[in-house]
């Protein structure tokens, strides 16, 4: 079930003083452990650096990235590969 139309997009109430903050200034790199905030426009160009439960993610945000979640594009899990047998 999708939020409420009226209720608008998620933000944590520290990521609104920072999109605030964002306004004034053009550098910006600021470190983020809220996974499910939604990314407004104000974030677009904006380099993130998002807390996957390990690391923190270097992520730069574009036009695509806006309605999603910043935990989208830092992934918690390693890739599953089998490992590569040695020819004898």
């Amino acid at each position: 079930m999708s939020r409420a139309t009226w209720k608008g997009p998620y933000l944590e109430k520290s990521l609104i003083k920072l999109a605030k903050k964002i306004k004034t200034e053009m550098k910006f790199e600021n470190s983020i452990t809220s996974r499910k905030t939604v990314i407004i426009p104000f974030f677009i160009g904006k380099t993130f650096s998002i807390h996957n439960g390990k690391v923190f993610m270097k992520i730069k945000v574009t036009d695509e990235m806006l309605g999603h979640k910043f935990g989208e594009f830092s992934p918690t899990r390693k890739q599953f590969t089998y490992k590569k047998k040695k020819k004898k």
